[in-house]
Formats: C-alpha cells, structure tokens, sequence
C-alpha cells in the first residue's frame, strides 16, 4: 500500500507468500486466519481463506472499533 506504481512487481514478487486453502491446510487444525485489513483480495489473501470459518478478520475489526468509538466520544467532549 502506498506504492502503487510498483503495484505490479510487487504483486509478482509476493505471490509466493499469498495465504491461500494449500498454505491454511498445512497449518494446525486450530490454526486462524488473522489480518488487520484492509486486505488485498486475490493478491494477499484469497477469498476462500478470509471468507472461511477459520477467519477472525472481522472479529477484529469489531474488537477495534469500540476503542475507537470511545476515543471520538473522549474528544468530541472537548
């Protein structure tokens, strides 16, 4: 993020490290798909991993967002 102009070399070059189902099934039954998005679909992760029951992404991001609900509320108060 932030280079897009090197968006395609980069794109190449990490396509190796893409969590993907093959890389998920090699790792521990109680592993979990964490990520703090947003989340590059189809380059970093594939849909299947961060769409799967395994997945925790959107768990975090609620996690996040009361924290931050809280602190807007801290200095909208002024």
């Amino acid at each position: 993020m932030g280079e897009e102009s090197e968006a395609g070399e980069r794109a190449r070059i990490f396509a190796p490290f893409q969590v993907n189902d093959a890389l998920m099934r090699a790792a521990a039954p109680e592993a979990r798909f964490m990520h703090c998005l947003p989340a590059h679909r189809g380059l970093e992760v594939t849909d299947a991993v961060i769409d799967a029951p395994t997945s925790v992404v959107f768990d975090q991001a609620e996690n996040r967002l009361q924290p931050q609900k809280a602190l807007l509320a801290l200095l909208m108060r002024g």
